[in-house]
């Protein structure tokens, strides 16, 4: 019997390379269906040369979720589809809400009055700290939730209506806060990204050699993508359903420390200059994750090493501009 793999959000950043690790795992059995929107950018799975079945799919559309359910029958399901831009929840936090929760919901009302039983992955986010008291760091699952932004609010919604359904409907869920991610194929918006594409355009002779930051003194754990979706593929083998997991480096980095490290790997000069429109109404100082219950329950360890994974993302704008 195939096994059904359904991947909300598989245009992006993080649903590509999910789509990568599983044809690297060689597994003829699995069939891959990816939700997709009408407009969506497809550059992340242009190399994707079939082995995915598609489905145009609004989120915000419950007979449109009902559909992509009921098409895949899926015996998994990822679901990574979110307006996950915390600059953007803030210009458009009904949008963020809409799209994170009331999407979330409709996927999950889908499952239920279609009688299927999939076990579900929940792509929450450390973004549901918020804000974290000096003493709380390392940050434990156990940790008060203090969202500082609309989509940090979402995320959290989003998570107790999986618990919701978890408890009420027996929904087979796992939820999982991953801090922060990135690698080849990050957006442009994001930080580790944004920087690297202004380094390689300076270095193209496309820009002045001046790069352009917002806060630079707040610390984040990143990890590699890569190994961010080989967690998610193990946590729904391995995890407890209705529980909820960190997935993180366990290492913090100043925004300061990862431009040097991008800049270190590349030969050009430059002068950095601070865009007020870059920073945000409030920020979380600090992210450092604990994900000893994950490592404890699923072996899982993170394998790349943040200086690989940003050559990795200068390499892959190189290729790109």
């Amino acid at each position: 019997m195939p096994m059904n793999v359904l991947i909300t959000g598989a245009t992006g950043f993080v649903g590509s390379h999910l789509i990568d690790y599983i044809h690297q795992l060689n597994q003829k059995d699995v069939v891959i269906y990816g939700t997709k929107r009408r407009r969506s950018d497809i550059s992340n799975v242009r190399h994707i040369n079939g082995n995915v079945n598609w489905i145009e799919t609004d989120l915000t559309d419950s007979h449109s979720v009902y559909n992509a359910v009921k098409l895949s029958e899926p015996d998994k399901i990822f679901h990574l589809a979110a307006q996950s831009f915390v600059p953007t929840s803030w210009n458009a936090p009904q949008e963020t809400f809409t799209t994170n929760v009331i999407g979330t919901i409709n996927l999950l009302e889908s499952i239920r009055q279609l009688n299927l039983d999939p076990r579900i992955h929940i792509a929450g986010s450390s973004e549901e700290y918020g804000l974290v008291k000096p003493d709380e760091v390392p940050i434990t699952e156990d940790n008060p939730l203090r969202p500082l932004s609309p989509y940090g609010v979402s995320k959290v919604a989003q998570e107790l209506f999986a618990h919701q359904y978890h408890r009420s409907y027996g929904m087979k869920v796992v939820t999982t806060r991953a801090f922060n991610h990135t690698g080849p194929r990050r957006g442009e918006l994001f930080v580790t990204s944004n920087f690297a594409k202004q380094i390689v355009e300076i270095e193209k002779g496309f820009r002045k050699p001046i790069i352009s930051v917002g806060n630079l003194n707040a610390q984040r754990d990143f990890s590699d993508v890569r190994d961010i979706v080989r967690a998610y593929w193990i946590s729904l083998d391995k995890c407890d359903f209705g529980s909820t997991y960190n997935v993180c480096s366990e290492k913090s980095i100043t925004i300061q420390e990862l431009l040097n490290t991008l800049l270190a790997a590349s030969k050009v000069k430059v002068k950095v200059e601070q865009d007020k429109a870059r920073m945000r109404p409030s920020d979380v100082e600090i992210l450092l994750g604990d994900c000893s219950k994950f490592k404890k329950q699923t072996g899982w360890k993170p394998e790349i090493p943040l200086d690989k994974t940003l050559k990795d993302l200068l390499n892959y704008w190189r290729d790109v501009l």
